[in-house]
């Protein structure tokens, strides 16, 4: 069982309600590019890539081990971050934070949240 948090859409769409789960993300931790871009979290897409590029540079200061070390440290980070992630994007967006529901999969959160 997982925590869901679910998000209503902006007052007049049509949308289904949202349920972002409350676990580790391998998609944003092992491919952080594609899971910023796929939710729509285009400056944090932005912010990663300048971070890739400011470690690229500092490991010629510190020496490859050092930066392949913190590049591990933040893939980890961010794939515990990434629900807080997601939940900052479609609060951004609009979109109201309803409530949280315990479920199996993020249908069952959905389809809990729509009744």
């Amino acid at each position: 069982m997982t925590l869901y948090a679910i998000f209503d859409p902006q007052p007049g769409k049509t949308a289904l309600p949202v349920a972002v789960p409350e676990k580790f993300s391998w998609l944003a931790a092992v491919l952080p590019p594609v899971f910023f871009l796929r939710h729509g979290l285009w400056l944090e897409c932005l912010a990663y890539g300048l971070k890739i590029v400011a470690l690229v540079i500092l490991a010629g200061f510190i020496g490859d081990d050092a930066a392949l070390l913190l590049y591990g440290l933040l893939a980890i980070w961010l794939g515990f971050a990434a629900p807080g992630f997601r939940r900052h994007g479609l609060s951004w967006r609009g979109w109201r934070h309803r409530g949280d529901r315990i479920a199996a999969s993020s249908d069952l959160a959905q389809l809990e949240a729509l009744s």
